[in-house]
């Protein structure tokens, strides 16, 4: 193969990886709209519902999680709290600032937020070929790796930035 042919490869490649993210992206964000309108919220409700699962959080560090202006945050909020799925308080440390919280019933749409995502995402690997599930997640584990660090060169921070909710939903709260 000469030097032209390789870089036409890396071309076709990289224009196949960015197809691909695209569709997967879109597909993604097609079946969350339709799970959280099972639900009855919106994804960036549903979002805000994942994010205070592991406790309460100030308004700004919320906004900055789910990486949204305030007015947005504002709005998504107030539907909430008319649903009682959330809570308002007092920050401890600083009576100016504001927290908010899951309610008990914020807790249990949460949880069922959660399920649905897990069930699609099982019928997903169910759709596998059999035997090529674990390899398919280490392919995916992969490439995650390598658009952190890709990010990482050109914007450091950035990928962090931008997955720590998803890291935490798709976690359980947990960050790895």
């Amino acid at each position: 193969m000469d030097m032209n042919e390789i870089v036409d490869l890396q071309d076709s490649q990289a224009h196949r990886l960015r197809e691909a993210i695209r569709a997967l992206v879109r597909r993604f964000s097609l079946a969350e709209r339709a799970d959280m309108s099972c639900c009855g919220m919106t994804v960036a409700q549903a979002a805000t519902l994942e994010a205070l699962t592991d406790g309460g959080l100030r308004l700004s560090d919320l906004g900055k999680r789910l990486g949204i202006a305030p007015s947005t945050l504002t709005r998504n909020l107030a539907r909430l709290e008319e649903r009682s799925l959330i809570r308002k308080e007092r920050d401890p440390i600083d009576g100016r600032a504001q927290r908010v919280a899951l309610t008990n019933a914020g807790f249990v749409a949460a949880g069922e937020v959660r399920r649905q995502e897990e069930v699609f995402a099982r019928s997903v690997l169910n759709r596998l070929p059999q035997g090529s599930t674990a390899d398919a997640l280490t392919a995916l584990e992969n490439l995650l790796n390598a658009v952190r660090s890709a990010s990482e060169a050109c914007c450091p921070g950035a990928y962090d930035h931008l997955v720590s909710s998803a890291q935490t939903s798709s976690t359980g709260g947990q960050h790895d």
